[in-house]
């Protein structure tokens, strides 16, 4: 939600901190990790309590993650390799965020209260993976009440106000699960009307792989002496 009415004025932010990363040397892979070195930082602050520390930390986490793309666009370097690294070091960094809260919760209410954060992740990874899938055949899934940036937010509410942490994590949860089938049905709507598009693109996929097929045997059949 936020990240489709709002990328292109954090894009605009971003560009002139992109140009002084660029004077730096670092490569966006290194913006990258220094983030999910931070997201690590803050999972174990998170466990052992120090939610205000580790509410500062979540935010800064999510600065390297704004920036790297700026670097990108700045250096001339954006690729689909950068993209996918990207996307997964968020995961994982997900991943330790919501460990740390469930470790905090498990220590504060008990075993059952640290389900609902790994409840969070595995919604969360449907979620990403309804996306993946629908792009892969040629349809779009972007959209939803909890994406990414939202479910920062709402932890980051949680963090702020620790008595509300295990109620902000079944917020999140329901908010999740909604945004899951949100995405379902948009997916399935595309994919009544356009079956005949993914078979397009199907069709488009293997004739590009046959003419390259074709291109390799060329390029060998003039080397052969």
């Amino acid at each position: 939600m936020f990240d489709g009415r709002f990328r292109v004025e954090i894009e605009r932010i971003g560009r002139p901190v992109g140009r002084l990363l660029l004077r730096t040397g670092l490569s966006p892979d290194h913006i990258t990790l220094f983030g999910l070195l931070i997201a690590i930082v803050a999972s174990i602050a998170i466990g052992a309590g120090h939610l205000w520390v580790g509410l500062a930390l979540v935010i800064l986490s999510a600065l390297p993650d704004m920036f790297d793309g700026a670097l990108a666009k700045a250096s001339n370097s954006a690729s689909q390799r950068g993209a996918f690294f990207d996307s997964v070091i968020d995961r994982i960094s997900d991943s330790f965020m919501l460990g740390g809260v469930a470790w905090y919760l498990g220590n504060a209410r008990g075993a059952t209260a640290a389900v609902l954060p790994f409840a969070v992740m595995s919604v969360s990874s449907l979620i990403s993976y309804q996306r993946a899938k629908a792009e892969s055949l040629g349809l779009h899934a972007k959209g939803g009440l909890m994406e990414r940036a939202e479910r920062i937010i709402v932890l980051c509410a949680g963090l702020l106000f620790s008595a509300l942490l295990y109620w902000v994590m079944w917020l999140m949860l329901i908010l999740t699960l909604m945004t899951a089938v949100q995405r379902f049905i948009k997916v399935w709507r595309q994919a009544e009307v356009a079956p005949v598009t993914a078979e397009k693109q199907e069709l488009r996929r293997s004739r590009y792989a046959t003419r390259r097929v074709r291109r390799e045997q060329f390029q060998r059949r003039r080397r052969a002496p």
